[in-house]
Order: structure tokens, then C-alpha cells, then sequence
């Protein structure tokens, strides 16, 4: 295991990045640990307050990752300087991304059904960085073909946003690293509900539509399932009633 660690990690220059990803890991953790207590009112785990003014843990995430960016950039240039850099960085991370929702809907829907877009978002951040870990890189897959790298980024590109129009966020972002997925998310249907499909399966498609929705019904739904499970498993269960679906239909 230490030659392991000795060769792949530090040999390779990625201590920075393996400790950014470990404490996102673990600082996502405790502070799902911390909220679901105070949210049982087990023990002395209380919100943070200055008066009546409840202080998200988004404001210590934003200042952590400031120090650590600042660290970062400052930093002499050694792997241990930049590591501890990093930790700070990723702690910072995950306080900021595990609430993501709150930023996104400049409303607090914590324990709401929006809620889950914070986990959705600390579980790509951790995905991503777990495949930048082992040594993968965006947009560099290897074709073995005469092809301009430049045309092959291109291209890339424009299938990944086709793709994530498509509302196919995973193979979206895991194509990033492993483009022949992009082309298989470019090419099959969109899911019901996505931008591409509200564009061009609105008018004259019943058909398209019919095949989408049996399609999201018949593979995609268990996987949501078995998804969300595990995210309430780690995360508690995102339960209460959303205060903001009377303002979507306005």
C-alpha cells in the first residue's frame, strides 16, 4: 500500500489533488452527520446564529476555500505546502457544493426535494475528481487517428452539449473523460422533460415522446431510485414540502 501510495501519488505530483478529494470526501460526511443531528435535536448540535441571522455553513465554505485558493497561489511550490492548501480547499468545497441548492435557488430548500441538487452536485465533484485522481484528463482520449487535437476537442465539446441538452448530466460529464460515451449520449433519445426535448419533440414527435417517457419509465426510473436511496442514506432524507413550486407555474 505505501508503494503504491509512494509511486501513483506522490511520484505522480497528485498529493494536492488526493487530499482536495479526501476531505471533500470526509468534510461532506461530517456535515451531513452534523445537520441531521441538528436536525434531530440530538445533543448539543445547534445552527449557528448572530441574533436572529442563521449562518449557513456556505459562509465558512466561502472563506475556507478563499484561504485555500489564496494558499494555493502563494503556496512555494512544494507538495506538502500545496496539499495542506488543498485540504483547506476541499473542506471549503464541500460546505459550499453541499449546499449548492441554497445558491442556485437563493432560497433554503435543504431538507426539500431541490435539496437533493446539493448531493447531486458533491457527488460529481467527487466523481470528477476521482477520475482527474487516476490519472484520466478531459478531452485527451487517445483516437490513435491522424486527426487535429483541436478538431477532436472541438467536436468533443459540441457532442458534450448536445448531450447534457439531452438532460443526460452523468454520461455528460463522464464523457468529458471518456468521449466515445458523448457519442452514445449524442446519439440516443433525449429524456422527457430535458431542453432538446422541449425544442424538438414538442410539435410532430408523438412518437419520439412515447419512446422517451416508456424509456425514462422502464430504465431510468429504478436507477433514480437506487440513486436517491443511497444520497438519503448519506445524506438524510430530503422530505418537506417544496415552498416554491407555486412559483414555477407563474
Amino acid at each position: 500500500m505505501q508503494n503504491w501510495f509512494q509511486q501513483s501519488i506522490i511520484s505522480t505530483g497528485r498529493l494536492p489533488l488526493f487530499c482536495y478529494f479526501v476531505m471533500l470526501i470526509v468534510a461532506f460526511i461530517a456535515t451531513r452527520i452534523n445537520v441531521r443531528l441538528i436536525r434531530a435535536k440530538i445533543g448539543w448540535f445547534r445552527n449557528v446564529n448572530v441574533g436572529e441571522m442563521h449562518i449557513h455553513h456556505v459562509v465558512f465554505g466561502v472563506v475556507l476555500m478563499l484561504i485555500g485558493g489564496v494558499a494555493l497561489i502563494v503556496s512555494p511550490g512544494s507538495q506538502i505546502g500545496t496539499a495542506a492548501a488543498a485540504s483547506v480547499f476541499g473542506v471549503g468545497s464541500a460546505l459550499v457544493l453541499d449546499e449548492f441548492a441554497l445558491i442556485l435557488h437563493l432560497h433554503d430548500v435543504y431538507w426539500e426535494e431541490e435539496g437533493r441538487t446539493s448531493v447531486d452536485a458533491v457527488f460529481i465533484a467527487v466523481a470528477v475528481t476521482g477520475l482527474l485522481l487516476i490519472g484520466l484528463r478531459p478531452l485527451t482520449w487517445n483516437y490513435g487517428t491522424p486527426v487535429n487535437p483541436a478538431m477532436l476537442i472541438v467536436a468533443n465539446l459540441a457532442l458534450a452539449v448536445v448531450t447534457l441538452l439531452k438532460g443526460k448530466i452523468w454520461t455528460g460529464m463522464a464523457g468529458l473523460f471518456v468521449p466515445p460515451m458523448l457519442l452514445v449520449g449524442a446519439i440516443r433519445l433525449a429524456r422527457p422533460g430535458s431542453p432538446w426535448a422541449h425544442w424538438f419533440f414538442a410539435k410532430g414527435s408523438p412518437r419520439k415522446v412515447a419512446r422517451a417517457v416508456r424509456r425514462e419509465e422502464r430504465l431510468r426510473r429504478p436507477v433514480i431510485k437506487a440513486k436517491i436511496a443511497f444520497q438519503e442514506f448519506l445524506s438524510g432524507r430530503h422530505d418537506l414540502p417544496s415552498t416554491r413550486r407555486g412559483r414555477r407555474h407563474t
